[in-house]
Formats: structure tokens, C-alpha cells, sequence
């Protein structure tokens, strides 16, 4: 059993958790991810990208969005808690070195797993800027982390509530024109990866970007993360989670990626009733 230190609502549906896992705390890198079980040996397995780590105190940290039944459960814990099953770190680590000049790019909940990815690029000697976007104020997560590692933190908002009114993509462009950064790493939705691929492609930067895809066992031997990339079959869990954004075949991604849409959104709507009720929120 896997004990729950902290618990953090960030926002209606996203939640903070540290975790106390101290043989994935100490053997974590940057990019990796862990699969959190509950309810027993048949029960949902959930990818979770590490948003942070302590390998002192043996904890990592986790930041989700409560969208399905098995995430909506494991918002109903509370500190004191504990996860039944807590396998990492699992994928290949970010690949890290000083490039000279990086622009970080995180959409939502996508922010989480952006943070360790930039503190690594500025700990190893690189000018990192970042842009973080969300759809209003309230969805916008770990600002201030962020804020210091950048060298410049560009926060963007769809209606406008808070920071820039613009996508992501806008002020990336921008950057692209005048800073000419020499690697964009971006991670949020697959809609939002792939133009910032279609940003980048026509200045030649290296995009690197991060795949949250359909995922059961997390070891390669389901398939069901399989994803095209140059053409050729890839498993994220085990080649990724990270490739070469120019390379993945986008419209097959978001093809699969719909295959359970009904039922997540069924799911979704009947457990947020009953996380509401259990919170007092109703």
C-alpha cells in the first residue's frame, strides 16, 4: 500500500497528491510516468505522469483531472489514505542537455508533467521560457513552480480571464520569429501538440512532444498505446511517452483516442455527481 501524504484541489476537477514511494522517488526521471491501481488486481489501471519527486523524503507527486471512473475514485482519497498498487517509474526519461535556448509549452493539466521536464532543461545550463495556456483562470495549475524556473513565463487564457488572451501556439510563434529557440518540448492535449508541431515545422526547431494515449499494462504488452510515428508502429508506454512531434501521425492518435469517448463521458458525468455529494458540493 502506497500512503497519501497531501491532497490539494487546484481546481473543480484537477487534484494534487504526494505519495509516499520511496523507490520511485529516488529512481525517477524527468518524463516518467507510474500507473496507479485500486480495488484489486482487476481493477482500472491509470497512467500518471511524475510531476515532482523528493527522493529524501521518498515521495513523488501527482497532479490529475478527474475525467473517468477510476480518476473520480481516486479523487474521493484524502490524506491518511492509501493507493493499492503504484507501479514506476515506467516509459523512457526525457532526453536532457543544454541545447542553449527552450521554450517549454504546457496546456492544462498538461502543465504537470511539463515541470520537471523544465527544471531539468534550466538545471542543465539552458534559457528556458515557457508558456502555459488554459481555457479560463481557474483551470491554470502550478503558476508559481513555474514561474521559478522561467526565465520568462508567457500564461495564456482562451476567454481572456487571466494572462494573454491567445492559444499557445500564438505567442510560440512569436518566439520562433524572434528568439529562435533550438528545442520546443510541448505536452497538453493532442489537438494543441500537434499545432504546435505545425508552428514549428516551418523554422526547422526539434519538437519534442509527450503521448497520453489509451494505456492498460504500461509494459508493451497490450498494444493499446500504439501510435505511428515515420510510419512505423511505436507502444508509448515503452518507446515513448516522448517523440519527435513532427514524426507522429495525429489524425490516427485522435482517431483512437475517441474509441472509448461515449463511455469516459458517460462515466464522467455519473461519478462527478457523486464526487460533488461526497464533497458537500451539492
Amino acid at each position: 500500500m502506497f500512503s497519501i501524504i497531501e491532497k490539494q484541489k487546484l481546481s473543480a476537477e484537477v487534484f494534487r497528491m504526494v505519495i509516499s514511494a520511496p523507490y520511485i522517488a529516488k529512481a525517477r526521471k524527468p518524463g516518467q510516468f507510474i500507473i496507479i491501481q485500486q480495488g484489486g488486481d482487476f481493477a482500472e489501471r491509470i497512467p500518471l505522469t511524475i510531476a515532482d519527486a523528493d527522493s529524501e523524503q521518498g515521495t513523488i507527486t501527482i497532479i490529475f483531472q478527474a475525467v473517468g471512473e477510476a480518476t473520480h475514485k481516486l479523487a474521493t482519497l484524502n490524506a491518511g489514505d492509501a493507493v493499492a498498487n503504484v507501479l514506476g517509474p515506467l516509459g523512457q526519461p526525457t532526453h536532457i542537455e543544454k541545447f542553449g535556448k527552450v521554450v517549454c509549452v504546457g496546456g492544462g493539466i498538461g502543465v504537470a508533467p511539463m515541470h520537471p521536464i523544465a527544471k531539468g532543461m534550466k538545471q542543465a545550463g539552458n534559457e528556458v521560457k515557457i508558456i502555459m495556456g488554459a481555457r479560463n483562470k481557474g483551470l491554470i495549475i502550478m503558476e508559481d513552480e513555474m514561474k521559478a524556473i522561467a526565465d520568462e513565463l508567457i500564461v495564456c487564457t482562451d476567454d481572456g480571464s487571466y494572462g494573454r488572451k491567445a492559444l499557445v501556439t500564438e505567442p510560440l510563434k512569436e518566439l520562433c520569429e524572434t528568439w529562435k529557440p533550438d528545442l520546443v518540448v510541448a505536452i497538453g492535449p493532442p489537438v494543441m501538440m500537434k499545432f504546435c508541431t505545425l508552428t514549428t515545422r516551418p523554422f526547422n526547431i526539434p519538437t519534442v512532444v509527450s503521448l497520453n494515449t489509451i494505456m492498460v499494462d504500461g509494459t508493451g504488452m497490450c498494444g493499446g498505446c500504439r501510435v505511428s510515428i515515420n510510419g512505423k508502429t511505436k507502444f508509448v508506454c515503452v518507446d515513448g511517452p516522448e517523440f519527435d512531434g513532427f514524426a507522429v501521425d495525429w489524425d490516427n492518435m485522435m482517431l483512437r483516442l475517441g474509441t472509448f469517448k461515449a463511455q469516459e463521458q458517460e462515466a464522467h458525468h455519473r461519478c462527478h455527481i457523486g464526487l460533488h455529494i461526497q464533497e458537500g458540493d451539492a
